[in-house]
């Protein structure tokens, strides 16, 4: 199963890295950046005297974060709710949820780095008790210089692992990300290896005009699929965003409303403006991910359409090619021409632009009714985050 955030866990489980040369290069550049994001948003927030209020930081500071580091994007969204904990913690480390991290197999594990991804082994070094972090996992620099994977866990998601601490048990804790069955970006691999000289010569000389025409057939399905799925992540990424600013603009608002409540002596209508204010940062958490995993799909499924326009267009040539060739055997000057146009229409028809549709912006529904205890929690939260606001004025 997957570590969820939002789950309390009470321990934590220990897996040290073993890094190659590279990994551990990759490694460093992502706490680099970190580190340098983690001062962008100190600059950023005395610069616009945002303080608590997370929609307004990530309004202002996402996108210079993203241009000015390699960080993942999930990583960034996570970075800036980590601020204040990064500050306090007494040893290095990052944020990770299983976007950014999964457990491969009994000693592998893969982690998003600002270098890319890599698949790192492992060892188990055991469990810590306490898990006090926001996030699912973390990943941390220890004082001999080594890194760390924590990953959060309850008692009861490892009471029946044995004391040898068994790597394959603790599997359990995080699963790979399944691939799809047949995803368009693997399906394009198949259908651009059909068409390779290799498989065509072996055919016999008079199926082969025919293979490349069943290649082609097969091909421009599947670029009519992978516009499709573009259409429809497209459309997502305008509902998305179309929410994501209504967020911003209803918490730019309460903003103002929550500090001349202050002014005015009215610590019942600045809670109520706060708690709102903490819903909306709650509704955008999960806004930003979906962002980020959408923003993901949208890159996959460029990669693979174009990669299936490319075969499409190499298959045109090969037919033009087999036509030409059989056709100078018989007709050799109008049916080489005939063929070579055939091929030119087709090949200029597969590179048409990449439409783009929209969707409807829909709203998040507001979250459920929380239990006693949580409300506890959250009022607290309120009286702080009143207690900064006044001391301000």
């Amino acid at each position: 199963m997957f570590l969820m955030a939002g789950i309390s866990y009470d321990q934590a489980v220990r897996y040290r890295l073993l890094l190659s040369p590279e990994a551990r290069d990759a490694i460093e550049a992502t706490f680099a950046d970190y580190a340098r994001m983690m001062d962008m948003l100190d600059e950023i927030a005395a610069a616009k005297g945002i303080g608590a209020n997370l929609v307004a930081l990530h309004g202002h500071a996402y996108e210079p974060i993203r241009k000015a580091t390699r960080l993942p994007s999930r990583l960034v969204t996570l970075g800036l709710r980590d601020r204040m904990a990064y500050r306090a913690a007494s040893n290095p480390r990052l944020p990770l949820d299983d976007r950014l991290v999964n457990v491969r197999d009994a000693g592998t594990l893969s982690l998003g780095t600002a270098l890319g991804r890599f698949t790192i082994p492992f060892e188990v070094r055991g469990y810590e008790s306490g898990w006090t972090h926001a996030t699912p996992a973390q990943l941390v620099r220890t004082n001999d210089g080594d890194f760390e994977v924590h990953f959060g866990v309850t008692a009861t998601s490892h009471a029946h692992i044995r004391p040898t601490l068994s790597p394959r048990k603790d599997n359990v804790m995080l699963a790979e990300h399944a691939p799809a069955p047949d995803t368009l970006l693997s399906r394009a691999g198949r259908l651009i290896a059909g068409i390779a000289y290799g498989a065509i010569e072996k055919a016999e000389d008079n199926n082969k005009v025919a293979l490349v025409r069943q290649a082609i057939r097969e091909i421009e399905q599947a670029e009519r699929e992978s516009r499709d799925s573009l259409a429809s992540a497209r459309a997502e990424e305008y509902r998305l965003n179309a929410r994501r600013a209504e967020i911003e603009r209803e918490t730019a608002a309460l903003a103002e409303q929550i500090h001349l409540a202050i002014a005015e002596n009215r610590d019942d209508l600045a809670r109520a403006g706060i708690a709102r204010q903490m819903d909306l940062e709650a509704q955008f958490e999960v806004l930003s991910k979906a962002i980020d995993e959408n923003a993901e799909r949208v890159d996959a499924v460029l990669t693979s359409l174009r990669a299936i326009l490319s075969s499409l267009q190499d298959a045109q040539a090969r037919l033009a090619e087999l036509e030409r060739s059989e056709a100078m055997a018989r007709q050799p000057t109008a049916a080489a021409r005939k063929g070579e146009d055939a091929g030119l229409a087709k090949a200029t028809r597969a590179s048409r632009a990449i439409a783009r549709a929209t969707g409807v912006p829909e709203g998040i529904p507001p979250s459920p009714d929380i239990d006693e205890l949580s409300k506890l929690k959250r009022d607290k939260d309120i009286a702080e985050r009143l207690a900064r606001l006044k001391s301000q004025h």
